[in-house]
């Protein structure tokens, strides 16, 4: 029986796939509003074009967060069956995942702190973040900030229940051993083959067709060929020295009424 831990720890894995799916469509709704602003801010300097790699890696990381969520929930749905190689790949896949949301979110508060001064030709990062304060809906930042530590923590708590003791019994039980057959008892049947019926005192390999012959007689002649032919010539001679000495008595008879 699946202890409560690992259906929890399931749970918890496909809710940081939820949370990974709502980041990814918030940063894709508002990729058009930090491409403008980017552009703008750059527009006549020496970073002008800025812009598309800002959007080449939002993009990037969003179907990156996308493969991390869908292939856990994959690993949630295995390790409800108890197969211990989902489980390793789980603490694979869910450790990277904890590192790639921790830098994320190391950055992401790092760059709303950074201020920055403004050279001559480019604007200045604080400048740039309160354009996005003001074209960003007020919510943006914070719902972010908050999926982001609920991801972390739904993760974090999901690969420590995979590994507690009662986990490790249900992800390493015993497999079933083979046993040899109880003296007396049927073969076991082979794989995609029929099982022949056995009656008592008698093996187990299929009989004889009794369609084969009758009263056990073989399905041949038994009978000498040699004897069959001289029994056949024996019985025309017989018929023939008959019908030879009976001729001459009609004959004879004939005659002699003929003469009387």
């Amino acid at each position: 029986m699946r202890p409560g831990i690992v259906t929890i720890s399931s749970y918890l894995l496909i809710f940081y796939a939820v949370l990974a799916l709502i980041d990814t469509v918030i940063a894709l709704t508002t990729l058009g509003t930090y491409q403008e602003i980017y552009r703008d801010a750059y527009a006549g300097t020496d970073a002008e074009g800025v812009e598309g790699v800002v959007v080449f890696m939002v993009v990037a990381m969003s179907l990156v967060s996308l493969l991390f969520a869908a292939g856990l929930v994959v690993l949630a749905l295995l390790n409800n069956r108890g197969m211990n190689t989902a489980r390793i790949i789980t603490w694979v896949v869910g450790g990277i995942a904890l590192c790639c949301n921790g830098v994320g979110l190391t950055f992401s508060a790092a760059g709303s702190a950074m201020g920055g001064e403004a050279s001559d030709d480019v604007v200045s990062q604080e400048e740039i973040n309160r354009r996005l304060e003001e074209a960003v809906p007020s919510w943006h930042e914070p719902v972010l900030m908050l999926t982001a530590i609920l991801g972390i923590i739904a993760l974090l708590v999901a690969l420590i229940l995979l590994a507690l003791p009662k986990s490790n019994e249900f992800f390493r039980k015993p497999q079933q051993q083979w046993e040899p057959p109880v003296p007396g008892a049927a073969y076991p049947m082979a794989p995609g083959g029929p099982a022949y019926p056995t009656t008592p005192g008698q093996p187990g390999y299929p009989q004889a067709d009794p369609s084969a012959g009758s009263s056990g007689q073989p399905g041949y002649p038994q009978a000498d060929p040699s004897a069959g032919s001289s029994g056949r010539s024996g019985s025309s001679g017989g018929d023939w020295s008959s019908g030879n000495s009976g001729s001459p008595d009609s004959s004879g008879g004939g005659h002699s009424g003929g003469h009387g």
